[in-house]
């Protein structure tokens, strides 16, 4: 299926909607094992965009959770569980308002691209201009990025021209590329997922000086859509404009990120943000199972 809402087709702004979010995350390991530390980015954060109603973190075996801010403020929960398990349980329980009014339309003509190189300047842009763990920039990919974008001058169409490259020439194809897939990887075989597009999409704008950074989150799919990466943790990108701020791009769906976007987390790429990461002492084998559900409160 391809997006129910296009960049250049808005239907009007819609009153906020509450939505609630049920991520559960289950690893089955082939023998017991031990001394596990984890890492979790599941907290949705507070944004002009978002507000958090509820939160809930539950891990099986039953241990103590703590938190934090990253580099990135993004809240971290951190627990160790150091007897031998079988299985290790994350679930993660949300409620948020979010608001349906993207903070740009498609035809807001805001910068021109000639006057970003001030961005680079600004401490709030700076890592989001640089090659990162799974995102290069410059080289070959700006002859590229200049065909993509054209005699377009102005950031904002530039960066709404790379969003519709990526959803038009890449396939969106679960199970080709793998959660630590290089965004050359994921331009080479033109297809993969919502995280291999937001990575094409953020070297490509970083290359012309456009600061781009990854967002994790998710997607409420509604009774009758047919948006992709919504059974599952979603990514898109936000571009920086001055005097606009960050501003959320999704090409898996070619949309201007709106109400049906559940903001989580932000990085440099998917190296920051990871949902659930940690290491732990025995078997090499285990099975992975995730399940994500996002559903409409009644208002």
């Amino acid at each position: 299926g391809g997006a129910a809402t296009t960049a250049t087709r808005r239907a009007p702004p819609a009153a906020p909607m509450k939505l609630q979010v049920t991520h559960r995350t289950r690893y089955a390991y082939g023998a017991p094992v031990r001394d596990s530390f984890n890492e979790v980015r599941l907290q949705p954060a507070d944004t002009t965009r978002q507000r958090r109603l509820a939160f809930r973190l539950s891990v099986q075996p039953t241990t103590r959770l703590s938190s934090r801010l990253d580099f990135y403020l993004n809240t971290v929960h951190t627990f160790e569980v150091p007897s031998p398990h079988a299985e290790l349980v994350v679930e993660a329980h949300s409620e948020v308002e979010t608001s349906d009014t993207p903070a740009l339309d498609a035809t807001a003509t805001p910068r021109p691209l000639a006057a970003l190189g001030d961005c680079a300047r600004f401490a709030d842009c700076y890592d989001f201009l640089q090659p990162s763990t799974f995102v290069d920039t410059g080289g070959d990919l700006t002859a590229l990025v200049r065909e993509i974008v054209g005699a377009q001058t102005d950031a904002w169409q530039a960066a709404l021209a790379i969003m519709h490259f990526i959803n038009k020439e890449f396939r969106y194809q679960p199970a080709v590329t793998t959660a630590h897939t290089h965004m050359r990887e994921a331009l080479r075989l033109r297809c993969g997922v919502c995280q291999d597009f937001a990575h094409v999409m953020i070297g490509l704008c970083r290359t012309i000086g456009l600061p781009a950074r990854y967002v994790s989150g998710y997607l409420y799919n509604g009774p009758a859509d047919q948006l992709k990466g919504a059974q599952a943790s979603h990514a898109w990108v936000e571009v920086f404009l001055p005097g606009h701020g960050w501003l959320g791009l999704d090409p898996t769906n070619d949309q201007i990120v709106a109400g049906r976007h559940i903001h989580i987390a932000t990085g440099r790429d998917y190296a920051d943000v990871s949902p659930v990461k940690g290491t732990y002492r025995g078997t090499t084998q285990r099975q992975l199972h995730v399940d994500v559900l996002v559903a409409l409160l009644d208002p």
